[in-house]
């Protein structure tokens, strides 16, 4: 099979993975997604013939790659408009949540989004896209032992903000 076969294939085949791996850590916002996954084919198009037999892996380590370069650019562009002063407070929009916007499992979220990035990444590879641990280690770079590593102190520090939130909670 040809490098433009296999590229081919590995798109077809994990497309939307892909896109759902991206989604999920951008919230949702399907115009910034599309952008990111564009470019984590158009990476793994021009180095087609890296792509490994068992690719998903590989292109979960492009789009985390690829997601740190656009949540930047994000980052930059949020800022000039501050900047600028074109924000949706300045024209009034501001929506405030109603009672009942606290999702189900928000807690869940809230624990998750205490931890650090490294943390978190390596819960979700794990969690959402469901990769065993030496498929998480080549999304990230290192050992097999290493990514074990990684996500048994992940785990133990989730437990810990659950267990931190759970006695917040309970003293309101």
């Amino acid at each position: 099979m040809s490098n433009d076969e296999i590229f081919a294939a590995a798109y077809r085949e994990h497309y939307w993975a892909v896109s759902r791996y991206v989604a999920r850590r951008l919230d949702g916002r399907s115009s910034e997604v599309e952008e990111v996954v564009a470019e984590v084919f158009t990476v793994a198009w021009r180095r087609r013939a890296d792509l490994p037999p068992a690719s998903l892996p590989w292109l979960y380590g492009v789009a985390r790659n690829c997601l740190a370069n656009a949540v930047r650019g994000f980052g930059r562009r949020r800022r000039l408009v501050e900047r600028v002063g074109n924000d949706e407070s300045a024209h009034g929009r501001q929506v405030a949540a109603g009672p009942d916007a606290e999702a189900p499992g928000a807690w869940v979220h809230e624990a998750l989004a205490r931890l650090s990035s490294a943390d978190q990444e390596v819960l979700r590879l794990t969690a959402w896209e469901e990769l065993g641990v030496e498929e998480v280690a080549v999304v990230l770079g290192c050992g097999t032992r290493a990514a074990a590593m990684r996500l048994h102190r992940a785990r133990r520090r989730l437990r810990a903000e659950i267990d931190r939130l759970a006695v917040l909670g309970g003293a309101g």
